[in-house]
């Protein structure tokens, strides 16, 4: 893996508020849980980006160590690392997530 990838991926997390490390396509997820996480986002009612780690094997693999995280999905907000599936389900859950969310839309 190349440090090109990492610096692609460094700009995709910075470029977009919200943007959704996933397998497939918002309207085609290929995983359970890249399905319930596009789920809760729908949910929110809010933009939002998604890159499908299945069209490039380079950014499937570059994504876990740039985050040191081993699972797709990836959520990042506002440049940050939040978690995977189940950490946006119970965010979502508790009322944690819109709030951070909206602030990340409003900057």
């Amino acid at each position: 893996m190349t440090d090109d990838i990492l610096a692609q991926i460094d700009e995709q997390v910075k470029k977009h508020p919200i943007l959704i490390y996933m397998k497939g396509t918002p309207s085609f997820p290929m995983c359970g849980f890249s399905a319930a996480t596009i789920q809760v986002f729908d949910s929110l009612g809010v933009p939002y980006e998604t890159v499908d780690v299945l069209e490039n094997p380079a950014i499937r693999e570059g994504i876990k160590r740039y985050s040191n995280w081993p699972t797709i999905p990836q959520v990042y907000i506002n440049g940050e690392f939040i978690g995977g599936c189940d950490i946006i389900r119970e965010m979502h859950a508790k009322g944690e997530l819109e709030p951070l969310v909206r602030a990340a839309l409003n900057r």
